[in-house]
């Protein structure tokens, strides 16, 4: 499980995580001709402070506006570069997203929220060198962030060094027991070595830990259909499936860091008549991560 917010490095490593919801009424600027630099950079705050909280609660366009005017009534201020970036970076506006960080870390070298999001930014990118080399330099300055290490151990994987890969989402779980992605991470570099029974283990863990996760379930039953547990494997599948129809395109598998060796296996299970026939009844819903299986009933929407 690759994707998730650029944010949260930001509010773990920051420390925003717990701000509490502003006072609307403090945004507007005092009406005199005469505004002094102070009382503007005191607005800029406050208008982060607003635009912190939009974007927890998941409402990313008005969070960005305000973003946007912060960082000019506070052009010194990092945090507030540091959110616009993050914003930026939520909305697949890469490269605006890393010139605002990167100003946001030219007037505050030390902030690892910074260093975290401008490694997912470049290893969007395709830049692992460099997204390595910032994360890394994050995890100095704040160890202890497990979703910065899980990216860490992307970023390695994307690079062949599968071992040190797997040193990385070890840390992670160390870190938090219940980080199921870095352990279903790891079934995946396990299954590109031809370890299979290796991956079979750390996929049924992830499973135990949250059974709900489609991912190491499909996994799962790639890997069990390999082995020749066909019926087992196809009911596996088709569980995945409806948990996460997304899973059915080999595209997002992709971008979710399924090896060659995986998707190979995977497209053998997906051209069974019975997978075949799943896949085709599942509408994807782009705003939602559950898929939906389509009505054959024609007194249905």
């Amino acid at each position: 499980m690759l994707q998730r917010s650029t944010l949260i490095s930001l509010f773990l490593a920051l420390g925003l995580g717990s701000l509490a919801q502003p006072s609307w009424g403090q945004v507007v600027i005092p009406r005199t001709l005469k505004i002094d630099a102070k009382q503007l950079e005191e607005t800029g705050l406050v208008l982060f402070k607003e635009a912190v909280f939009l974007s927890q609660v998941q409402r990313v366009e008005p969070a960005l506006a305000r973003a946007k005017l912060a960082t000019q009534l506070a052009p010194n201020a990092p945090e507030t570069w540091a959110l616009l970036g993050g914003l930026y970076l939520n909305q697949k506006e890469t490269d605006k997203g890393i010139a605002a960080l990167q100003k946001s870390k030219s007037l505050d070298a030390k902030n690892p929220g910074v260093h975290f999001s401008l490694g997912a930014a470049y290893f969007s990118k395709g830049n692992y060198p460099q997204a390595a080399e910032l994360l890394q330099a994050g995890l100095k300055i704040k160890p202890d962030v497990p979703e910065a290490i899980f990216d860490l151990g992307n970023t390695y994987y994307k690079m062949g060094s599968h071992a040190n890969a797997i040193t990385e989402y070890k840390k992670a779980v160390a870190l938090n027991e219940k980080f199921w992605p870095a352990i279903n991470n790891i079934g995946l570099v396990e299954y590109e070595k031809g370890n299979v029974k290796r991956a079979i283990k750390q996929w049924q863990s992830a499973i135990a830990i949250d059974e709900k996760s489609g991912e190491p379930q499909l996994a799962l039953a790639v890997a069990l259909y390999k082995q020749g547990n066909q019926a087992e494997a196809i009911s596996q599948a088709q569980q995945a499936l409806k948990i996460d129809g997304r899973y059915s395109k080999i595209d997002f598998l992709v971008e979710n860091l399924w090896g060659d060796r995986l998707i190979a296996d995977t497209k053998i299970i997906f051209a069974t008549p019975q997978l075949k026939e799943t896949i085709s009844k599942i509408r994807i819903d782009p705003d939602a991560p559950e898929a939906e299986e389509t009505s054959t009933d024609p007194e249905k929407p």
